[in-house]
């Protein structure tokens, strides 16, 4: 017989809380896992801020930017879900993706939040194919409407 297996108190990836043997009220570590999985399965945030919003509903998730203050102080980059009335803040994980709704475009996290730069529309040069340019256009237009891209003048 092989050894028993030993658990941390939470999952590796997004930090669920594991249930312990002989836990007490494990009703609360069940529901607030599933708290998280619903508020990050979109992989989607309500806004990038600072600071808490003065009004939250239980499920909304924002992501942490610097400088953080109030119940978020020292949670930069976290995301916080907002669970039973209070904040959970997860730390990001390398790779992890999300879509901001309220900025319109999608972030990637690589050592820091990042957003695709928008490429520089074709111009200029020696021979100008025109339905090139009109096609490349056209891609950089669709990748900015599904939020690959920042929009224009951000």
């Amino acid at each position: 017989m092989s050894n028993p297996i030993a658990f941390s108190s939470a999952t590796p990836n997004i930090g669920l809380p594991l249930l312990i043997a002989g836990q007490a009220q494990k009703e609360f570590f069940v529901n607030q896992a599933l708290a998280i999985l619903d508020a990050m399965h979109p992989r989607t945030v309500l806004d990038s801020q600072p600071a808490p919003p003065a009004t939250a509903l239980d499920g909304d998730c924002y992501r942490v930017t610097a400088p953080a203050t109030l119940a978020w102080e020292g949670c930069e980059n976290h995301l916080a879900v907002r669970i039973g009335g209070d904040w959970h803040l997860t730390p990001p994980r390398e790779g992890m993706r999300l879509y901001d709704r309220a900025a319109n475009h999608s972030l990637f996290f690589r050592s820091g939040w990042q957003a695709a730069a928008t490429p520089a529309i074709p111009s200029n040069g020696t021979v100008i194919d025109v339905e090139a340019r009109a096609a490349i256009d056209q891609i950089i237009a669709a990748l900015r409407d599904i939020g690959i891209f920042t929009p224009s003048g951000t």
